[in-house]
């Protein structure tokens, strides 16, 4: 039988233009929560660098806003840019994830919780950065199950 293994934390990102949305996983690789909203103004990258450090970052994973068709448009072109800029930054490893309908899954699950949206703002970008990291995590791509070993039997 195989054993979960400890693993550094994965940091998810939502993007925004007022608001960056943070999130981390745990350190099974299996679940992502909420961090911290940010301002979107010059000082986002160096807040990035300094949660990589200070948690231990293995990953990065940014939100990319594709449409519905699947094209690309300016807000993935900009998380895309931004990736390229993190990346200069940071020691670890930088990609993008699909985040098609996030924002609007974390509205309705803060509305469902019985959260105003008026007081929701800072709350909805974080949410919406642990789904774009839970989606990543829950398709594998963060797993931190080990492969099967063919000699266990």
């Amino acid at each position: 039988m195989s054993e979960l293994r400890l693993r550094r934390r994965i940091l998810g990102i939502d993007l925004g233009k007022a608001r960056v949305g943070l999130s981390v996983s745990d350190e099974l690789g299996m679940l992502a929560h909420p961090l911290e909203t940010i301002p979107a103004s010059d000082n986002v990258l160096a807040r990035i660098g300094e949660i990589v450090t200070a948690k231990d970052i293995e990953k990065v994973v940014i939100g990319l806003p594709r449409h519905m068709n699947g094209s690309m448009g300016t807000g993935a072109a900009e998380a895309v840019a931004f990736a390229e800029k993190l990346r200069a930054r940071v020691g670890c490893e930088v990609v993008t994830w699909d985040e098609r309908l996030t924002t609007m899954a974390a509205n309705r699950a803060l509305r469902e919780s019985g959260r105003r949206a008026k007081n929701s703002r800072g709350v909805v970008d974080q949410v919406a950065a642990q789904i774009i990291l839970q989606s990543y995590l829950d398709a594998g791509a963060g797993t931190a199950f080990p492969a099967a070993d063919p000699t266990d039997s």
